[in-house]
């Protein structure tokens, strides 16, 4: 079974994933994101405060992302609990988030306002259980 090591690893080179959270309902949640993972080895997605992602994790903080390679043939299911990071706390590390996914931004000044603008918050998950990829 892969370990926690290991998804961080996969994380570094892979970004795209399937957030799983939790309705109000009992139903689940998808939601299609860009993952990567933060200094500390938490993944790490950006959102709006308004999603309904958001509004899950802050009811009920346990959340599932399915991380993929780009050709499929490769993926980790990855639990954890979200720790959701928003408001001027945020902005830093939405600066990180983008660097580790997409590399240097044109506009720092301009990138930050805009995550102001759009009320953008960071998700933070902890890597609990890492599942196979086969």
């Amino acid at each position: 079974m892969p370990r926690a090591d290991d998804a961080r690893s996969f994380l570094e080179q892979h970004h795209r994933g399937i957030l799983i959270t939790r309705r109000a309902s009992g139903g689940l949640q998808t939601s299609p994101v860009s993952v990567g993972v933060d200094g500390d080895g938490s993944v790490i997605i950006s959102t709006r405060e308004g999603a309904a992602k958001t509004r899950n994790l802050r009811r009920e903080p346990s959340a599932t992302v399915t991380v993929t390679s780009d050709d499929f043939r490769q993926w980790l299911q990855i639990d954890g609990t979200a720790q959701i990071v928003d408001g001027p706390d945020a902005i830093e590390p939405l600066v990180d988030y983008y660097r580790r996914i997409a590399g240097e931004h044109p506009d720092w000044d301009e990138y930050r306002q805009a995550m102001v603008d759009q009320h953008r918050v960071l998700l933070r998950i902890s890597i609990d259980r890492v599942s196979p990829s086969s």
